[in-house]
């Protein structure tokens, strides 16, 4: 069997209101990719084993949550290079997006496309629910996803 093309890693705390709205993309985007064609992640946080399943896909798409800068609600798109990552520590249990992309060239030679989407999350207190600004965000947020899964 071939590997999916596309690697979608959605990662941060369900538990924790809007840091939980990557899980709640990746739970409709499970229904809308077939497992053929994507390997859809979630996960609290990133760690060096990703680089393995970043060398097998051809894009990769990093959804998190973060409490800025920018409005609740808007969602920030970055490029991400394969390059040197001067965002996390060696000596730090989680790694940045960046580092997954740097460790997937320097062990795996691979360098996909990559992207970043990012929602600026209004609150991170304990608890399930999004808020009104992140719920109404989340269909947009697929869309973002969708169509940076068919760009070459």
């Amino acid at each position: 069997m071939m590997a999916p093309r596309l690697l979608i890693v959605a990662y941060g705390n369900p538990l924790r209101t809007d840091d939980g709205v990557a899980w709640r993309a990746a739970a409709v985007l499970q229904k809308k990719f077939p497992s053929e064609q994507a390997e859809i992640l979630t996960l609290h946080q990133l760690g060096p084993e990703l680089a393995e399943n970043a060398s097998r896909s051809e894009c990769v798409i990093f959804v998190d949550a973060a409490a800025g800068p920018g409005r609740p609600g808007e969602i920030q798109v970055k490029e991400l290079s394969s390059g040197e990552d001067t965002e996390s520590s060696a000596l730090c249990h989680a790694i940045s997006p960046s580092h997954v992309l740097a460790l997937a060239a320097q062990l795996y030679h691979c360098r996909p496309r990559a992207y970043s989407t990012t929602v600026v999350g209004e609150n991170f207190n304990h608890g399930e629910s999004l808020s009104p600004s992140v719920e109404a965000a989340l269909p947009a947020l697929l869309g973002r996803i969708e169509e940076l899964s068919t760009q070459r």
